[in-house]
């Protein structure tokens, strides 16, 4: 059975959470201002949707079933998402989330997706008028703007991005409650949609995903690529679950960091370069040579910053940087083309230096030592299929063999 999560009506969802804790469909109509024959035929509708019985009848009252409680759990996280994206947010109702429809979070969600109403009646199943209305409607619930107008134009206001944001992360958890249940949204399979930062593109992700899809057919996968920056807002937002790469050094209030493995930079440089054959190049021979930098504020413009800042060799003058670039594709072109230096990770040069076209000069940094692992966000609950890939990336990380697998990627001179 394939349901749309925005077929779902959310006062249905609460009476859920209302059934469950009061134990009778009569107190639960009072709790969510419905007639008990209304809220008998809404649960009826929800257990149409979902194809399972949610509640079984018992002399103490009404009690869930397994299904029941995952369906249960993930209303109450995506209620609890809507809640904490409208508390604040309106001047005119105490709850203005329990006014919402899913209707007019459909329209509103396409609204801020595709930038303009034509755009967003096109895209969707719903009218152009139909998108003003519901946006309209959501405007009126909170007493003032979601969107900003230039034209033709439409930008969420920060009022905007904090529903959208509340919205995102409602339907993931209806989402995860279809594939925890067995069930789709209609796509087939469950996607795994994630971000990659540069230290994992190479190695980890693929291998992660190759493994993955060797184990679990049906798993489908959506991977942004970008930086640290690009990424940890679409994580937030609920557009992807977790990104894999280089750990931030730091805590963060809102996400969790799970740390897989250590990785240090080496120096790279073409084949052919002057330095190839020295074993320990001392940092006047380092300096003598041009060096390609990560850019500004990047923890690999960071490491190199380390590498010749004042104090480490302060009879070195620091060496010339006439590149910034953080694409590895273009600095790996570019040290095969002149006598240029650079930091970067083993796993993103392995494959060139296997062919020959890079060397890697001296030994790696002893102290650039960066943590890789997995950020997500604090409140996620992934589902099987999620959990399944978390570990495979674990595997990866520890260069954990599979039985029937291919031979490790970094054996079998792919990198």
């Amino acid at each position: 059975m394939a349901t749309d999560p925005f077929d779902l009506n959310l006062r249905h969802l609460r009476a859920l959470l209302a059934i469950r804790e009061h134990g009778s469909i009569t107190a639960a109509a009072d709790v969510v201002s419905l007639s008990q024959p209304a809220l008998t035929q809404g649960l009826a509708k929800l257990e149409r949707q979902f194809g399972y019985t949610f509640f079984e009848r018992r002399s103490g009252g009404m009690v869930p079933t397994p299904m029941g409680e995952i369906v249960i759990e993930r209303a109450r996280a995506a209620l609890d998402h809507l809640s904490q994206a409208a508390k604040g947010l309106s001047g005119v109702f105490q709850y203005p989330e329990r006014l919402m429809t899913m209707t007019q979070l459909r329209a509103f969600l396409a609204l801020a997706e595709a930038g303009s109403f034509a755009a967003a009646a096109h895209g969707s199943t719903l009218s152009q008028t139909a998108v003003h209305r519901a946006v309209g409607d959501l405007e009126q619930m909170i007493g003032g703007k979601l969107v900003e107008r230039r034209g033709r134009a439409v930008w969420l206001n920060p009022a905007g991005k904090r529903l959208a944001r509340g919205t995102r992360l409602a339907v993931a958890e209806i989402v995860a409650a279809l594939a925890d249940m067995g069930l789709d949204s209609g796509s087939g399979s469950e996607v795994i949609a994630f971000g990659a930062l540069p230290l994992a593109r190479p190695y980890l992700v693929p291998a992660a995903m190759a493994r993955m899809a060797r184990s679990d057919p049906r798993a489908a996968f959506k991977v942004l690529e970008g930086s640290w920056r690009e990424l940890v807002e679409p994580l937030r937002d609920g557009v992807i679950d977790m990104i894999v790469g280089a750990l931030r050094p730091y805590e963060i209030a809102d996400l969790y960091q799970l740390p897989l493995s250590e990785d240090r930079l080496v120096i790279a440089a073409g084949s052919q370069h002057p330095l190839a054959a020295e074993a320990r190049p001392t940092m006047a021979q380092l300096a003598r040579y041009p060096w390609i930098v990560a850019p500004a504020n990047s923890p690999l413009r960071e490491q190199w910053e380390k590498l010749f800042g004042e104090g480490v060799a302060p009879a070195v003058a620091p060496p010339a940087t006439p590149i910034e670039c953080g694409s590895v594709m273009i600095i790996g072109r570019l040290l095969t083309e002149g006598h240029f230096l650079t930091l970067l990770s083993p796993d993103q040069v392995a494959l060139q230096i296997r062919s020959g076209l890079l060397t890697q000069i001296g030994p790696p940094l002893e102290d650039s030592k960066r943590v890789v692992g997995i950020t997500t966000r604090r409140s996620w609950r992934p589902t099987a299929t999620q959990r399944r890939f978390l570990e495979m990336v674990s595997e990866a990380a520890k260069g954990e063999r599979v039985e029937g697998a291919p031979p490790d990627l970094r054996e079998s001179g792919w990198v």
